[in-house]
């Protein structure tokens, strides 16, 4: 009777620890993912072709920018951050102070940063100088890169974006966007205008092309104008190439997480890549 007192006594501590025990296997299988719109269909597309082949995982993806993901991973509100440019000092020693570590850095693709013009535009290519002219509202009118007369419509991304400040430096040089400039939510809303805009002008990721024409662009005026495509941006002579990226606190980069990085670095993650828009990895990046 004794032994019979103790284990009802004990019932509510096993229950307890079993309903935990449930618990935590339920969420060890939980990784969620913030930041860079630019890279979000490609996460959402890893995701869904990850959890069709992993049915206890579970991925959950968010855009909203790369500084917001950065801000979520400093926070430790994230497993792991999108970002379509490199982290920066400042955010790297904020993350120090949060969790003790560098934020350890994984290339995951290519991209080949895409000017966008309307459809009916007949220009095809512009030169990075041109492109520094209109983006900083030195350049209003088409007929002065050779199209026809009519007022340039400029769209770009907010200052949260990796997109925006990767532009803003390699190709604006650090020069500040034109007042004029409209601010878009995400590079799907920015593609959306310049579809409808017979003046508009944007940039994006090379995935989310559709609607719009890519131009062609040239490092000098008259020089040879590169297409943006997956052997120009390998080689690096289309020139506004850039790597995507994806951050990770070291002390989460195990079990799941890991797998799941080596998955998106691997043949299979990387066919995704092509699948969707962007370029994969040559094999000697995909080794780091």
């Amino acid at each position: 009777m004794q032994k019979f007192r103790l284990n009802i006594r004990l019932f509510p501590v096993l229950m307890t620890l079993l309903v935990a025990g449930r618990g935590a296997v339920a969420h060890a299988g939980n990784i969620t993912v913030k930041g860079s719109d630019t890279l979000v269909i490609l996460a959402q597309k890893w995701a869904e072709v990850y959890m069709g082949k992993h049915p206890e995982a579970k991925i959950q993806v968010t855009g909203g920018g790369t500084g917001t993901g950065f801000a979520a991973l400093q926070n430790q509100n994230t497993d792991l951050c999108n970002a379509s440019r490199k982290i920066k000092p400042a955010e790297i020693e904020t993350c120090i102070k949060s969790f003790g570590k560098r934020p350890r850095e994984y290339a995951v693709a290519l991209d080949g940063l895409s000017v966008y013009v309307n459809s009916d535009n007949p220009l095809t290519q512009l030169s990075l100088e041109e492109l520094q002219g209109i983006f900083t509202g030195k350049i209003r009118n088409w007929k002065d890169v050779g199209g026809s007369d009519g007022p340039i419509t400029i769209y770009s991304r907010e200052n949260s974006s990796g997109t925006y400040e990767f532009f803003k430096e390699h190709v604006l040089q650090g020069k500040d966007f034109a007042a004029s400039a409209q601010t878009m939510p995400g590079t799907s809303a920015l593609l959306q205008a310049v579809s409808h805009d017979k003046g508009g002008i944007g940039y994006g990721g090379a995935a989310y092309g559709q609607g719009a024409k890519a131009l062609k662009v040239s490092r000098e005026k008259g020089g040879e104008a590169i297409e943006p495509n997956e052997e120009t941006v390998v080689k690096g002579t289309y020139p506004i190439w850039r790597l995507l990226y994806v951050y990770v606190n070291p002390e989460l980069d195990k079990g799941e997480i890991n797998t799941y990085l080596g998955w998106m670095r691997g043949e299979e993650g990387q066919n995704v890549v092509k699948q969707v828009g962007y370029y994969p990895l040559p094999p000697h990046l995909r080794k780091k």
